[in-house]
């Protein structure tokens, strides 16, 4: 089990060295291609490549339950506490947040490891990144024992990115307000 301080050593040591040119689609699901690479800390100048697949699903839109929102209760709060409450169950219909899901393709995962220093296989996978010219690849450098954290820390980066698009697409076609 992996503890706090494990966690956020593992994400603070997450870099996104390349990422994908696309964003989350709006309207249907996105593959993206990782190569994620970390250091093995017991073996000098040995990396370890792992290649999978990520899906982002659509985004949906989601909205509070009304009657939830109904039984708001202000206690103790003032007339402007109620004013607000009023206000918030007047625009429910404007409230709407935006939920991802990813689906990690574990069964389309590799590993490698090489005998190279990590920096010449990052600069390595970057040129074959320009060669290739593929817009749904990343390459993430992570952390070996909290690889699984380094591609979280991805797929939350990705979400950040996408979301302003994503409304925007929603609110152009009329689905929010």
């Amino acid at each position: 089990m992996f503890s706090q301080q494990d966690i956020e050593y593992a994400a603070e040591n997450t870099r996104v060295l390349h990422e994908p040119d696309r964003r989350i689609d709006t309207f249907g699901s996105t593959r993206f291609e990782f190569q994620l690479v970390s250091e093995l800390m017991d073996r000098v100048n040995t990396t370890r490549i792992r290649t999978g697949q990520i899906i982002a699903e659509k985004p949906l839109i989601v909205r509070p339950d009304p009657e939830q929102v109904a039984n708001f209760d202000f206690e103790g709060f003032g007339p402007q506490g109620e004013a607000f409450g009023e206000f918030l169950r007047a625009n429910l219909h404007k409230l709407a947040l935006l939920r991802y899901g990813f689906r990690f393709q574990m069964q389309d995962m590799q590993e490698s490891i090489l005998h190279e220093p990590i920096e010449d296989i990052c600069g390595k996978l970057q040129e074959e990144i320009r060669r290739s010219n593929n817009p749904m690849r990343a390459i993430i450098l992570g952390v070996d024992e909290g690889w699984e954290i380094s591609l979280l820390k991805f797929t939350v980066e990705m979400i950040e990115k996408s979301h302003k698009i994503n409304l925007f697409d929603f609110k152009r076609r009329g689905l929010l307000d």
